[in-house]
């Protein structure tokens, strides 16, 4: 039996639905999300308020191919599917399982690696938490699959783009101007916190950049972008700051209410 869904929170053009994901998705109409981004839980035992983050290994994996056959409902033909997830040092296959089973419903276009603190000669940055022992090293990147039905959606690269190193490459390789695609490593630095109220008191937050990159490499002037797992509403403030419609469910009322007073902070910031 279905749960009971709230009415619709709506902070215009943006709608935050509290309520299960698969009990919401269930009831919006089919084809109409442009971009779904998102970062279920990595069923890690991470303490959220609400949902327990401990189901078997099998349990959890035909619960997220549940959740993304009712994405694949929701989706445009043309739209993209942006799933950020990571294993850990002692939980590695998660992720890999995963995106197999999940090749069912859609085609893996892209496999972007969300690179959250680098080190190169002499220096580091970004933030990594710190790992105990001598078995494993810092885990300082996390996956973004790009999945799509068909693999032929055609994305704006340059949206995204990054200068040209060596700027003879403008000219010579015919580029219009100093700008080239980015590739799929994407440096978006995990900001150090000196505690979890920084966080939102949420385990599993990710930066605003994140998604809104994938929304303007996506290409698409005002799309509909859906987070099924809103947590603290991260992919609602990129959609603001993107001009697009969005679409949040999330199954904690304390996080949504956290998401809209977000929303609405980015609305009365100055500039």
């Amino acid at each position: 039996m279905d749960l009971p869904v709230a009415p619709p929170d709506r902070i215009a053009p943006h709608e935050l639905i509290e309520g299960d994901c698969l009990d919401v998705l269930a009831r919006l109409p089919a084809g109409s999300v442009d971009i779904v981004v998102t970062s279920p839980p990595y069923n890690l035992d991470l303490g959220y308020l609400v949902y327990q983050d401990r189901r078997s290994e099998a349990g959890y994996l035909d619960w997220m191919v549940a959740v993304a056959a009712a994405l694949r409902r929701v989706m445009k033909p043309r739209a993209s599917f942006f799933l950020n997830i990571s294993g850990s040092s002692t939980r590695p296959w998660l992720p890999f399982e995963l995106i197999v089973r999940l090749r069912a419903l859609f085609v893996l276009q892209n496999h972007i690696a969300w690179v959250k603190s680098i080190a190169t000669p002499g220096d580091t940055v970004g933030h990594f938490k710190p790992v105990g022992g001598r078995r494993f090293l810092n885990h300082n990147h996390e996956h973004i699959f790009h999945l799509t039905l068909d693999g032929q959606v055609q994305l704006d690269r340059l949206a995204i783009g990054v200068p040209f190193k060596d700027k003879s490459n403008i000219a010579r390789r015919g580029h219009a101007g100093d700008l080239r695609c980015r590739g799929n490593t994407w440096f978006i630095p995990y900001d150090t916190v000196q505690s979890k109220a920084e966080k939102f008191h949420h385990p599993g937050t990710f930066p605003v950049d994140l998604p809104r990159w994938c929304i303007r490499l996506h290409g698409q002037d005002r799309p509909v972008v859906l987070d099924p797992f809103l947590g603290t509403g991260t992919t609602l403030v990129a959609a603001e700051r993107e001009g697009a419609k969005g679409i949040g469910i999330e199954l904690d009322p304390a996080y949504l209410e956290i998401a809209r007073a977000r929303i609405e902070a980015e609305r009365s910031a100055p500039g």
